[in-house]
């Protein structure tokens, strides 16, 4: 009864799947707990999730899972605390901790498909790493000022994070960065949708294209990606075809 409505666009059998799957989200700020929100809400099975830190004042106008009452408190505890409030039947793990390679490892292998919603390209790339070297799918999500930008990468396949951004872009401010806490949410939104569809195999993911969308102006436009077969994460590998993919999500 509870996934009544969606049941009518993804069937009982993707249901099944998404109560089967295993989500890895690096980050559960305005962007990343957007997204574990509409999962959560979706019936994901279990969600595995690491943000370091604690909840600060300039947090809430866009991470909309904190709390203005527990200010200084670890963010994963609000979470988790939120996150079993809207869907008690998912399971939960939690980690405090910044996303390093190692740790992201052990995250990765343990889920089904990753959601990146970090800031910090330290960490956004030792989360791609990890993706590639572990064969697994990840949904990279950003967002500056108004615009949102979403792609899926397929290690193997498509071009890796390392590919589309071989540096990290000059005008990236990871501590002071504009943002509007409505555009992080669609950011978080559409990261969902695009998790989903992976999932399910309902629709056309984001493979080898960037779709961009300024919320400003209402104008969206996609941009074509090509794999560099140079990468130092990715060049070197051959990955599993969708096809293949698609049917370990199928077999579920």
């Amino acid at each position: 009864e509870r996934y009544r409505r969606q049941i009518k666009l993804i069937g009982e059998q993707g249901q099944e799947k998404l109560k089967k799957t295993t989500v890895f989200i690096a980050g559960v700020g305005g962007l990343g707990g957007t997204a574990a929100i509409y999962l959560a809400a979706a019936g994901i099975g279990k969600l595995i999730i690491a943000h370091e830190g604690t909840v600060a004042l300039p947090d809430l106008n866009r991470q909309i899972l904190m709390d203005s009452r527990r200010i200084g408190e670890e963010r994963v505890t609000l979470a988790v605390e939120n996150l079993r409030r809207i869907n008690p039947n998912v399971i939960i793990e939690a980690y405090p901790e910044r996303i390093r390679y190692e740790r992201a490892k052990a995250w990765v292998k343990s889920s089904d498909i990753v959601v990146d919603a970090r800031y910090d390209f330290l960490e956004r790339y030792a989360l791609n790493k990890a993706c590639v070297d572990l064969n697994k799918p990840m949904v990279e999500a950003a967002m500056y000022g108004f615009e949102v930008s979403i792609t899926t990468i397929w290690p193997g396949k498509t071009a890796c994070l390392n590919c589309i951004y071989p540096e990290q872009p000059y005008s990236w401010e990871p501590y002071g960065f504009p943002v509007l806490g409505a555009t992080s949410g669609i950011a978080g939104a559409v990261a969902a949708i695009e998790v989903i569809k992976v999932i399910t195999g309902i629709g056309k993911p984001y493979f080898n294209q960037m779709h961009r969308f300024d919320t400003l102006h209402f104008h969206s436009y996609t941009v074509s990606l090509k794999r560099n077969e140079q990468c130092s994460h990715c060049g070197k590998k051959e990955g599993e075809s969708y096809e293949s993919v698609y049917e370990r999500f199928a077999r579920r």
